[in-house]
């Protein structure tokens, strides 16, 4: 009960925290609004005619910006002749219906109504009667377009816009001054009794934030953390406790759900390595020992067949290497699932037999050799078997290196002097088979594979006394 109580008061605790920063932050918002809202119903319309001001000047701006590339794309494809050089000129004749609406729309005033509507007017005659003939005239590779007469009739087209935009816009930023004054000695009032409030908000959100951060954030970044390895199959995975009671019962049902996840892939392979050792000695026992005995009765009817039985002594001769290639295939068979040697001798004599049978050259070391359990010792095994059987196969290796080391933990090292660049996000099923069984008993494997630098692996797994 008493743990229950003191869960339920730190749960108590982190929603009382919430409930009460959040109201005293939604009041103390609440109230500095209210007195920026009050001060700012004086300010109001001074405000919104500054708004309007800056957006005439933007567009006004934007206009200006739209008669500029299209002089310089009509410029550059007079020059190169090359169409690349009108992309800004037909996206600027594009968007100039819209532009024009804009910037007329947006004078403050009846007086840059009509100047705005002057200069429109001016920007689409210079477009149809200037730019389109001049743009058509060099497609037709008329050499007036490239003339003096007709950069400089463009020449003064452009610098008499220019000149209307600059009247433009300095009568607007003139507007703009008197109504910023306004706005400012308007709003005054306003950030100065607000500023009190909206600082303690601020304060009060920071202070929030942080204890949130602690308190939830990190736990729960951790947790998804620790999920994504335990969804890569890292079943060695678990949350630290937790004093926030909801992040510390999640923390406990991760842990419980992985350690039962360990447990249950334990219990499978300790299951599947029964079931490789009992078939192993199964068919050593029976089928192998079968056909040995087979084998020696072919002989010994070899032996006494005359020679003048040449048919039926082929066929018998015959019959014993296929009697041997079988015995062969079922040893190699049998080594497969489950090598003798490593039932008789342990891990490092399986492992030196592995190596005696390699293609490429594989030198074994060891500390410390004693016998571990059989469940550990078959799945150090076969991960050493994968490790080699790829070494071989996909990384050109010309030496291999395994190391076995018996301690408080059973530490393996296979490394290759092949082609590197493995990683292990992209080694594979294979590799990801490795890590499972490695984490099944609380192990961890981590691959170092720079390229050109070969691959080593290394394996870890704790061992119980």
């Amino acid at each position: 009960m008493s743990e229950q109580q003191e869960q339920r008061g730190r749960r108590l605790g982190l929603t009382s925290l919430t409930v009460a920063a959040s109201a005293l932050l939604a009041l103390l918002i609440g109230l500095a609004f209210a007195v920026l809202l009050w001060a700012i119903s004086d300010a109001n319309s001074s405000v919104s005619a500054r708004r309007a001001s800056r957006t005439a000047l933007v567009e006004a701006g934007s206009m200006e910006q739209l008669l500029l590339d299209l002089e310089d794309g009509q410029r550059g494809f007079v020059i190169t002749k090359r169409e690349t050089f009108l992309q800004s000129w037909h996206q600027a004749r594009a968007a100039l219906p819209a532009d024009t609406r804009r910037f007329t729309s947006s004078a403050t005033s009846p007086e840059q109504r009509r100047t705005a509507e002057e200069i429109a007017k001016g920007v689409q005659s210079f477009l149809d009667d200037y730019s389109v003939p001049l743009v058509e005239m060099v497609r037709r590779d008329d050499p007036r377009a490239s003339s003096l007469v007709m950069t400089m009739k463009g020449k003064d087209r452009i610098d008499v816009l220019r000149a209307r935009f600059d009247a433009y816009t300095a009568d607007e930023r003139k507007q703009l001054a008197e109504r910023t004054d306004a706005a400012g000695a308007n709003s005054q009032q306003a950030v100065v009794t607000a500023a009190l409030g909206l600082a303690a908000s601020t304060a009060l959100v920071a202070v929030f934030t942080v204890l949130q951060h602690r308190a939830v954030v990190r736990p729960v970044r951790g947790a998804a953390a620790a999920a994504e390895e335990l969804a890569g199959g890292d079943l060695s995975m678990r949350i630290p406790p937790s004093k926030v009671a909801e992040i510390g019962a999640l923390g406990t049902s991760f842990n419980s759900m992985a350690a039962s996840l360990q447990d249950t892939r334990r219990r499978i392979m300790e299951s599947t390595e029964a079931v490789h050792r009992r078939t192993a000695r199964d068919l050593h026992d029976g089928a192998q020992q079968r056909l040995v005995s087979l084998m020696i009765g072919l002989r010994l009817a070899r032996e006494l067949l005359p020679e003048t039985e040449r048919e039926a002594a082929d066929l018998l001769d015959q019959s014993i290497d296929n009697a041997q290639t079988a015995i062969n295939e079922l040893r190699e068979l049998a080594s497969g699932i489950y090598p003798l040697v490593l039932t008789v001798k342990g891990l490092v004599a399986a492992v030196r037999d592995l190596a005696s049978r390699c293609p490429v050259p594989i030198v074994v070391e060891s500390k410390d050799e004693r016998r571990i359990s059989s469940t550990v010792e078959s799945n150090a095994y076969f991960v050493v078997a994968e490790a080699v059987t790829n070494a071989v196969k996909h990384a050109k290796a010309t030496r291999i290196d395994v190391s076995v080391e018996f301690r408080d933990m059973l530490r393996i090292k296979v490394a290759d002097d092949g082609v590197g660049g493995v990683a292990k996000a992209s080694a594979g099923s294979g590799m990801a088979g490795l890590a499972e069984r490695v984490a099944a008993f609380a192990g961890k494997l981590a691959i170092e594979s720079p390229p050109g630098g070969g691959t080593t692996i290394l394996i870890q797994i704790p061992l119980r006394g």
